[in-house]
C-alpha cells in the first residue's frame, strides 16, 4: 500500500515491475458484476442478498483480494489517435495496455465502484488519444465506468465516459469494444482520423431484423408489439399484434427476435425480453431495484393475495370506507404462511410495512393525508382534471351539447342527450358560458363506447362518460352534469342510450351522484394509466431511443444532449411487457378494459400527432388556451389557476431555452441542419421504422430547419422528463386511496325496484363499495402504483447529469449550468404558488399543494420531482 505523491486521499497498491517511463497515466472505473446480483428470483426468496439495506440499494465495499482479478493480462486497453492516422487513414492504434494496479482510496468513487491504474506506452509521434479499444480476458463481464489519462503531450486531461458493460473478448465478433473521449463533433467535423470508427461503432449497433438477441449484445432493432399474449396457453390469452396495421396501429418496441407461438406464427413466445445491455444496467441501481418489484409483485406477491380470497381467507368486499382507510391505518389481516411467502423479498418488505406476524399495511395515500372525506367533494372531483394524476384530458367545450365524431353509419347517433335547460350555470345561459369560454368537458364517450359492450360482457360493468364543468367566479370548476352512455341493445348502429345524472347533495340522488363520479373516474383511471402514461410517454418514446442509438454517434451533439432523458425507459418498458400490460398482467388483472386494455390505446394511437406534444401546441388544441403576445410565454390559459399548466409552461420555457442554446453552438444555420448526414439518417428512421403506421401524416416535421431540429428536441425531452413526471408520481398519492380513483366499476347504476336500489337507498357506502374495484384489485392497484410513484436514491433530475464531464465543450457545459440555474429558480417560484390563498385549486378541498413538476426530490413517495428519463 501507498500514498500517491500530491494527491491527498488516493492510494493504491501496484502490481510488481510496473515501469512508468515515457508513459500516459490513466485511471480506469469500472464495477465488478458481482457488486451485487440479484437477478436470481430463488435467490431473493431465500433472502440471499448482499447490500440490499433500506431504501435502495447499499453496496458492501469491495475487497482488495476480490479486485485483483483484473489485473495481470485480464483487461487490456490500446489507445486510438484523433490527429495521427496510419496508411490506411484510420487513426493511429497503439500497443496493448494491461490494468496494472488497484486505487484503493479515491474520493471521487461511488458506491460499488472500484478504481485501477494503468499506463499507455504514448509519444508525440501518435498524437493525441481520441478513443480506446478495451479487450475482456475473464469470463465474467464487468460495467466500465469511464478512463481519465493524466497529462497527455500538448493536451493534459482527456475523459472517457463509457457507462457500458463489457463482455469477454470472443463475444464480439465485428469488432472490438470501442469508446470515444467526451469530445463533441458533427459528422463533418470529425477528426479524419476517428472517421472510421465513428462509422463503424454505428453499423455495430444496428440489426438487421434478423436473429434471436443474446445477452451481452448491444443491437438496436425494430419490432411491432407481437408478445403481450400467449395463444400457446388458450384462446383468451391471445392479443391481437399492435403495430404494422391500419387496425392496430402502434410505435416500435426494441426487437428481441424469439421464436413464434405454435398456435400463431406472427406472434413471438413470452419469456425473457432482450434489451440492449447498456439499456439494462443489470440491478446495479436502486431503480432496478423499483422495478424489480413490479416482477416480484406479479410472479410472488398477487399469487400469494390472489390465493387469500380463492380460499375466502378474507373477505373480497370492503364494507365500509373505513375499511379502506384501515389498509394504511390499521393494515390487512393476512395468513401467516402468504406474510412468510412475500416477507423474504427485500423489494417488498421496503415497500409494504408489516406488524408482527399477519398485518399487512401500506403507506397512507397524500389525498386522506389531511382530510379523510374531502376527496367526496365536486371541487375536488373537478380540481384533479386540472391538477391531479392525469391533468391534460380536459377540453373547452366549443358547442353544446357535445358531439361524437364516431362513424354513424356505424354506430348510429351518438351524440350527447344532455340538455341546456338542467345545467346550473350560476345565472349563464349556455351560449353566455360559450362565448366566455367558462365551459369545459372531460369527454371518454368516444373512446370507451367502442369497447363498453365487449367490456360489460366481462365481470366489468361500465360506461362511456361525458362530464360538463363550468368555470366559477373564484376560479374553480364545478361538476354541472354527467352523461353516463351503453351501446343500444338492438345494436351499435342504433346508436347510444343514454341518461343524463346531475349534482345532489341529498337522499338517494346524492348517491346516484357519487356513483355517477365515479364511472368517470374509472374511464379517467384507465385512460391515465393505459394512453396518458403508458402510450403517451413509454411507447412513443421508445422509437426515438432505438433510432438514436442506429444512427447518432456518442460524438454527436444531439446524442449527448437527448440520451440521458433515454435512461432505462427501454428496461422498464420490457418489463411492462412481460408484467404489466401482457395478457392477464397487473393491468388487466385490475383495470376497466382487461383484456382490451392495450388494444384501446392503439386505438388513440391513431389520432396521435407528434407536434402536438409540445406543451403549448397541446394546450390549445384542447382549448384550455388561447396565444396571447402579452401573456407569459404567449399563452392565455382560460382556466387561470391550472396548476399542471402553469408549472408546466415554465418547465417547458426553460427546457427549449436550454435546447436553443445548446443546439446553437453546433449549428449556425439551417443547411448545417441538412447537411449533417447522421441527423437526417436518425430522423428520417424514426418516422419511417420507429413510427412508421403514421410516417405519411404531413404534421412531421422535416427536419430542415434549426427551429425544426430545436422543436423536435424539445419534444423528446419534455415528454421523457417533465410530461412523464406529471402523470407518473402522483399515482400513489391520490390512487391509494382506491375511493378517490378508482380502476374498475363492477356493476351499473341500480333500476328501482331491485335489491340493489334498496341498498343503495339504505347505504351509500356499501352501494359505493360493491360498485367499485373489488378488495383483490385494491391490493393489486396499491402494491403496483405504489412501486411505479416511488423515486429511486440514485435518481438523475432535470438539470442534472450523471457525470459532470459527459462532454469538454465549455459552451455547452455553461449552457447546462445555466439551465441548472433557471430550474431551481422556477422550484422556488413555484413553492410560492402553492402559499397563495387565493390559487385554490392549487390545493384544493384535500389540501395537496401541486408539486408534481417540482424539478427535484428525495427519494420515495414525494409527491414532486421530475427525472431526466422515464426510469419507472
Amino acid at each position: 500500500m501507498f500514498q500517491v505523491p500530491g494527491v491527498p486521499g488516493v492510494s493504491g497498491i501496484l502490481n510488481p515491475g510496473v515501469h512508468r517511463q515515457n508513459k500516459i497515466k490513466g485511471t480506469v472505473v469500472l464495477m465488478r458484476k458481482n457488486v451485487l446480483d440479484f437477478n436470481s428470483v430463488a435467490d431473493l426468496t431465500k433472502g440471499n442478498v448482499s447490500g440490499v439495506i433500506g431504501t435502495g440499494l447499499n453496496v458492501i465495499g469491495s475487497t482488495v483480494d476480490g479486485l485483483t482479478a483484473f489485473l495481470g493480462r485480464s483487461v487490456a486497453l490500446q489507445l486510438i489517435s484523433a490527429t495521427k492516422s496510419d496508411e490506411s487513414g484510420k487513426g493511429k492504434v497503439g500497443k496493448d495496455t494491461f490494468i496494472e494496479g488497484i486505487i484503493t482510496s479515491l474520493p471521487t468513487l461511488g458506491a460499488g465502484e472500484s478504481a485501477f491504474y494503468v499506463h499507455f506506452e504514448w509519444d508525440e509521434s501518435m498524437g493525441i488519444p481520441g478513443a480506446f479499444y478495451i479487450k475482456n480476458f475473464m469470463q465474467v463481464e464487468f460495467y466500465l465506468k469511464s478512463l481519465t489519462l493524466e497529462d497527455v503531450p500538448n493536451h493534459g486531461t482527456i475523459r472517457f465516459v463509457c457507462n457500458s458493460w463489457i463482455y469477454n473478448n470472443t463475444l464480439y465478433k465485428k469488432a472490438l469494444r470501442i469508446f470515444f473521449a467526451n469530445n463533441t463533433y458533427v459528422p463533418s467535423e470529425t477528426p479524419a482520423p476517428l472517421v472510421h470508427y465513428r462509422e463503424e461503432e454505428l453499423k455495430n449497433l444496428r440489426g438487421d431484423g434478423t436473429g434471436e438477441r443474446k445477452e451481452h449484445e448491444r443491437i438496436y432493432d425494430y419490432d411491432v408489439y407481437n408478445d403481450l399474449g400467449n395463444p400457446d396457453l388458450n384462446e383468451n390469452f391471445a392479443r391481437p399484434t399492435l403495430g404494422g396495421s391500419s387496425t392496430h396501429p402502434y410505435p416500435r418496441r426494441g426487437r428481441t427476435g424469439r421464436y413464434p407461438t405454435r398456435k400463431d406464427s406472427s406472434c413471438e413466445k413470452p419469456g425473457e425480453v432482450y434489451v440492449p445491455r447498456d439499456e439494462n444496467f443489470g440491478h446495479l441501481k436502486s431503480s432496478d431495484f423499483l422495478a424489480y418489484g413490479i416482477k416480484s409483485l406479479s410472479q410472488y406477491v398477487l399469487p400469494a393475495f390472489e390465493s387469500v380470497f380463492t380460499l375466502n381467507l378474507t373477505p373480497n368486499e370492503f364494507n365500509s370506507f373505513q375499511d379502506v382507510r384501515d389498509l394504511c391505518e390499521g393494515g390487512i389481516k393476512l395468513p401467516t404462511e402468504v406474510i412468510s411467502t412475500i416477507s423474504p423479498l427485500p423489494v417488498i418488505k421496503e415497500l409494504f410495512r408489516t406488524d408482527g406476524e399477519q398485518v399487512l399495511k401500506f403507506p397512507t395515500p397524500h389525498v386522506i393525508q389531511v382530510s379523510k372525506s374531502a376527496w367526496m367533494t365536486d371541487e375536488e372531483f373537478a380540481r384533479e382534471m386540472i391538477a391531479g394524476v392525469n391533468p391534460n384530458v380536459i377540453r373547452g367545450l366549443k358547442e353544446f351539447p357535445p358531439k361524437s365524431n364516431l362513424d354513424p353509419a356505424t354506430y348510429g347517433d351518438q351524440h350527447s342527450k344532455i340538455t341546456a335547460e338542467v345545467l346550473d350555470l350560476e345565472g349563464s345561459t349556455v351560449d353566455e358560458a360559450l362565448a366566455n369560454k367558462r365551459l369545459f368537458v372531460l369527454d371518454y364517450h368516444d373512446i370507451f363506447m367502442p369497447y363498453i359492450r365487449r367490456i360489460n360482457q366481462t365481470y366489468a360493468k361500465a360506461y362511456a362518460t361525458r362530464t360538463i364543468l363550468f368555470l366559477k367566479e373564484n376560479g374553480t370548476l364545478k361538476p354541472v352534469a354527467i352523461e353516463l352512455s351503453l351501446p343500444h341493445p338492438s345494436g351499435d348502429q342504433s346508436g347510444a342510450v343514454s341518461q343524463v345524472i346531475l349534482p345532489a347533495k341529498e337522499g338517494v340522488e346524492s348517491t346516484i351522484w357519487l356513483l355517477a363520479k365515479a364511472y368517470v373516474v374509472v374511464n379517467d383511471s384507465c385512460y391515465h394509466q393505459l394512453m396518458s402514461h403508458w402510450l403517451n410517454t413509454h411507447a412513443v418514446i421508445e422509437p426515438f431511443i432505438i433510432a438514436t442509438h442506429r444512427h447518432l454517434s456518442a460524438l454527436h451533439p444531439i446524442y449527448k444532449l437527448l440520451t440521458p432523458h433515454y435512461r432505462d425507459t427501454m428496461n422498464i418498458n420490457a418489463l411492462a411487457r412481460q408484467s404489466l400490460i401482457n395478457a392477464d398482467g397487473i393491468i388487466e388483472k385490475s383495470f376497466l378494459p382487461s383484456k382490451y386494455s392495450v388494444e384501446m390505446s392503439s386505438a388513440v394511437y391513431k389520432h396521435w400527432v407528434f407536434t402536438d406534444q409540445a406543451l403549448p401546441a397541446e394546450l390549445i388544441k384542447r382549448g384550455v388556451a388561447v396565444e396571447d403576445s402579452s401573456a407569459p410565454h404567449g399563452l392565455r390559459l382560460l382556466i387561470e389557476d391550472y396548476p399542471y399548466a402553469v408549472d408546466g409552461l415554465e418547465i417547458w420555457a426553460v427546457i427549449k431555452s436550454w435546447v436553443q442554446e445548446y443546439v446553437s453552438v453546433y449549428y449556425a444555420k439551417d443547411d448545417d441542419v441538412i447537411s449533417d448526414s447522421e441527423l437526417q439518417h436518425w430522423w428520417k428512421e424514426a418516422v419511417e421504422k420507429g413510427h412508421a403506421d403514421l410516417k405519411d401524416e404531413a404534421w412531421w416535421p422535416k427536419l430542415q430547419t434549426l427551429e425544426e431540429l430545436v422543436q423536435i428536441c424539445t419534444i423528446i425531452i419534455w415528454t421523457g422528463s417533465a410530461l412523464h413526471a406529471a402523470v407518473n408520481f402522483g399515482q400513489y398519492p391520490y390512487g391509494g386511496f382506491i375511493l378517490n380513483r378508482p380502476t374498475s366499476s363492477r356493476r351499473l347504476l341500480p333500476e328501482k325496484g331491485t335489491p340493489e336500489y334498496e341498498e343503495m337507498v339504505k347505504s351509500h357506502q356499501k352501494a359505493y363499495l360493491r360498485t367499485i374495484t373489488s378488495k383483490f384489485q385494491t391490493m393489486i392497484d396499491l402494491s403496483v402504483i405504489e412501486i411505479l410513484s416511488r423515486h429511486a436514491s440514485d435518481e438523475v433530475y432535470l438539470g442534472q447529469r450523471e457525470n459532470p464531464h459527459w462532454t469538454s465543450d465549455s459552451k455547452a457545459l455553461q449552457a447546462f449550468q445555466k439551465f441548472g440555474n433557471k430550474l431551481k429558480d422556477i422550484e422556488e417560484k413555484l413553492g410560492s404558488k402553492n402559499k397563495d390563498e387565493k390559487l385554490r385549486n392549487r390545493f384544493g378541498p384535500v389540501e395537496l399543494p401541486y408539486t408534481l413538476l417540482h424539478p427535484t426530490s428525495g427519494e420515495g413517495l414525494t409527491f414532486r420531482g421530475i427525472p431526466n428519463s422515464i426510469s419507472i
